[in-house]
Formats: C-alpha cells, structure tokens, sequence
C-alpha cells in the first residue's frame, strides 16, 4: 500500500469511528485499532487527534468541489447547471451521509479552522458557479459570484434541514421545491434577458 491510500484508507476508518463515537469520545488508539495499523503508524500520518479530523474534513471538502465543478461542466444551459449542482449535492447527501454530517454539522465554535474551511469551499464553488453562470446571464463577475453564494448556500442549509426532518417530503419533492425556487430567480436573469427595443425615429414611426 503506496503512503498515499494508506492515508485515505487512514482517513475513511476515521469517519466511520468519528461518525460512531463522535469526536470528542474517540481517540488515537479506536482509530488505529479499526484501520489495522499500529499508532506510530497512525501518527506518521497525522500528528494528532484535531490534525486528523480537520484532514477528513479537508479530504470530504475537496471531493465535494470536484463532484459539483465536474456537474457543472456537462452542463450547457444555465437551467441544467442549476439542477445538476442541487442534484450533485443531495446525490452526495445520500451515499456519504456520514461524511456530511460530520463536516456539515462540526462544531464552528471548538473548530474555527473548519469555519475557515466551510468558507473557502463555499466561496471556491460560487466562483466556479458564477464563472460560468455569470456570462450568459448578463452579469459582472463579483455580482455573479454573490447569487451563485446564496444559490450554493440555499442547497447546503435545505440539504442539512431535511437530513434531520425527512418529513419535509422525499429527496426528489425536495430537490423539486428547491430547484424551483433557485431557478424561478436565476431564470429572469438569464434565458429571458432581452436586448433593448430599438427607438423608432422619423419616417419609421408609422
């Protein structure tokens, strides 16, 4: 096993004991015993216990970005970008459930770095969002950047809220109500933008 999956299979024994015991109930010795290895092994990896999971979130965050960039690609109309990226997003809810909880759910107030975090990866997917939202929409950049944060946003916080009440309706109702209404306000922006009547001077007037 080459340094690097050794990492990652480091990494996915740490969120199963994580997701199971919670962070502040395990330690070094649950995750090393689970992943097979010894602690010198573990620590050669990651220095410590708080190293560790800001590691795992890093790792869940940056799988995250490169799912919703790559949905973005396939995409060729705005309308698809929308749905592809609320898609992406709840298709990562359903299959890595842990992963999301862990990293979504955090504790911001004993771990600022996964603040920090959070934030880069929303701002990191608004970017991507907007650089390719933006121009067919008619939109200077920080502006586009600015509703593709909200549009990123209102997929998280509606993804989280119904992980913890499923009776707000099935993934695909929710996916339904939450597309309508990030499209219902992109689309006046995009598709339907018009140019400009040309004026009728002299003779053209009739």
């Amino acid at each position: 096993m080459t340094r690097d999956q050794r990492r990652e299979q480091l990494l996915s024994t740490a969120l199963r004991v994580f997701s199971k015991g919670g962070y502040h109930s395990t330690s070094m010795d649950e995750i090393a015993a689970a992943a097979g290895v010894s602690k010198p092994v573990l620590y050669q990896h990651f220095p410590g216990k708080r190293d560790l999971f800001l590691a795992l979130v890093q790792f869940t965050l940056s799988e995250l970005s490169e799912k919703l960039e790559r949905s973005l690609a396939s995409a060729e109309t705005n309308k698809a970008r929308v749905q592809n990226v609320i898609d992406t997003h709840f298709e990562f809810v359903n299959s890595q459930p842990e992963a999301h909880r862990l990293v979504f759910s955090a504790d911001l107030m004993s771990f600022p770095e996964v603040a920090a975090q959070l934030d880069e990866f929303y701002q990191g997917i608004a970017v991507a969002v907007a650089a390719v939202l933006g121009p067919r929409a008619g939109m200077p950049p920080a502006q586009a950047t600015m509703l593709s944060r909200g549009l990123v946003h209102l997929v998280q916080t509606s993804a989280v809220f119904w992980t913890r009440h499923p009776e707000a309706g099935t993934r695909e109702e929710v996916q339904d109500r939450i597309f309508r209404l990030a499209w219902g306000g992109i689309r006046t922006l995009d598709e339907e933008r018009r140019e400009p009547a040309p004026k009728l001077i002299g003779n053209d007037r009739g």
